[in-house]
């Protein structure tokens, strides 16, 4: 008798999700550091405002910051060749691009 295959398990420790987490949305995030610590702060900004709302702040070591962006870069790859390359806008530094305050779109001229 046969069993059916069992996914493979993620090398890694179990991870919970604690029922009601709910997903934050985050449009802009702010990095600073100390030789200790890398502070990653989540925030919503809308169209036309000038003040951010931080949803989230994750302090994590410099390693762990590390690790993370090893992560993400590995993820983004594979995101890329399943479903396109992510085009990033070049007329000016990507930090401008993420936060910079947005502006309000003009009124039409008449």
């Amino acid at each position: 008798m046969t069993t059916p295959a069992q996914p493979a398990q993620p090398p890694g420790p179990k991870i919970n999700v604690p029922e009601g987490t709910q997903p934050v949305y985050a449009n802009l995030a702010r990095i600073s550091h100390s030789p200790a610590d890398i502070v990653i702060d989540f925030a919503h900004i809308l169209p036309g405002e000038n003040t951010a709302n931080i949803q989230s702040r994750i302090v994590m070591s410099p390693l762990s910051a590390k690790l993370l962006m090893r992560a993400l870069n590995e993820n983004l790859a594979r995101y890329e060749s399943a479903f396109g390359e992510i085009n990033v806008p070049g007329n000016s530094s990507l930090a401008e691009n993420l936060f910079r305050p947005h502006h309000p779109p003009e009124p039409p001229k008449e």
